[in-house]
């Protein structure tokens, strides 16, 4: 039912042109409103022929949409009852598919893009249905920049009232008594009468045909998903491509492990007559080695050992000479201590002789001054 929650719309919309006629006094007799009538009236015959536009674009999405749920049914009948097989050939050529113009149309396209990549062999690319039966299919149907745009102009038909009615009421609101003003407040009170019943269905009607709009294209997506599901399944044909891709793979799969098997046989036969031929090289080798190098290894034998001989005896003369060094550092090292010391002490006397000697000079310094003091 989810298809046919527009008719809300038209239920909502009589009962809010009672509550409005109600409101301004249309069945009272001489307090009827006839400024608010007017205005009222003028936004319902606007909102009502809106609504009806909606509901012709509903009724054709209805319609599109039911063909698509019963393509599909009758899709999978036929799969069952044909035991599982593909219907493409009985479809192919199908022209009388959809009732639907725009359906029928968009499926003949999709129809001679098919028959355009038919080769001897099958089908040399892979064309999807979806990019002919799709959501942009079904917006177009449903006129959606149409309806999508129905909520915020609702909305603004509500604040259009609202400060029209304000216009209206503070328009013929005028004197400059207390009297001449509480005689006004009727005309004033009459158009913020108006402001709030527009406000009030505008934002009524967007709220509710916000929520029915939603429901119904959910319910659309929904069934043309089962539509393009089933063909997939059932109709859609297998692209010749992927077929001869597979047999080539497997071919050249094949081919490779052939002669990667003769390849490991011929090397296995190599690889023995290699390690046969290597061995007999060696084989020869070490016999003639051994006969014609015999005498000259023994000779080369003794030479090493008389080496190894002379080797150890200058590694013992190397350690007495390095003992001998030891020795004489040593005893440069007493010897320099002994300077040390020396010099030591030469610097001490030194030192000495240089205080007696300004002791002496001291004196005699002081004797020439007492010579002096006798002469005088």
């Amino acid at each position: 039912m989810k298809n046919k929650l527009y008719y809300v719309l038209f239920f909502v919309y009589v009962i809010v042109a009672v509550i409005v006629l109600l409101a301004n006094s249309v069945f009272a007799g001489p307090n009827m409103s006839i400024s608010n009538l007017l205005i009222n009236g003028g936004f319902l015959i606007i909102i009502g022929i809106l609504f009806l536009i909606s509901t012709i674009s509903f009724t054709r999405l209805n319609r599109c949409t039911s063909e698509l749920r019963n393509v599909a049914e009758a899709i999978y009948k036929e799969f069952k009852d044909g035991g599982g097989k593909s219907l493409w050939s009985a479809y192919q050529d199908k022209k009388d598919l959809f009732d639907m113009d725009e359906l029928k149309m968009a499926y003949n396209k999709y129809r001679g893009r098919m028959r355009s990549m038919r080769t001897k062999r099958g089908f040399h690319g892979n064309c999807d249905i979806e990019e002919y039966i799709n959501e942009e299919l079904l917006h177009k149907t449903a006129m959606n920049f149409f309806n999508s745009a129905m909520p915020g102009l609702l909305t603004g038909l509500g604040i259009l009232g609202t400060f029209l009615g304000l216009s209206i009421g503070l328009g013929s609101f005028n004197g400059n008594d207390i009297y001449a003003i509480s005689d006004n407040v009727g005309t004033l009170l009459g158009g913020m009468k108006v402001a709030f019943h527009t406000s009030v269905y505008g934002i009524l009607f967007s709220l509710i045909f916000t929520i029915c709009y939603k429901s119904i294209m959910a319910d659309a997506y929904e069934k043309l998903d089962v539509f393009l599901a089933a063909y997939r399944q059932c109709v859609a044909p297998v692209s010749s491509n992927e077929d001869e891709n597979m047999a080539a793979l497997l071919m050249y799969e094949a081919n490779m492990s052939n002669t990667m098997r003769q390849m490991l046989e011929l090397m296995k036969a190599e690889n023995q007559a290699q390690i046969d031929g290597v061995n007999r090289i060696v084989d020869n080798f070490i016999m003639q080695m051994d006969n014609k190098l015999g005498n000259q290894m023994m000779q080369l034998g003794n030479v090493m050992n008389h080496l190894v001989q002379t080797q150890n005896s200058m590694t013992e003369n190397s350690m007495e000479v390095l003992q001998s060094s030891a020795s004489l550092v040593e005893s440069q090292t007493n010897a320099l201590e002994a300077l040390e010391k020396l010099s030591k002490q030469v610097n001490a006397q030194g030192k000495l002789l240089q205080d007696t000697c300004e002791e002496i000079g001291n004196q005699l310094y002081t004797y020439e001054q007492m010579r002096d003091y006798y002469e005088k």
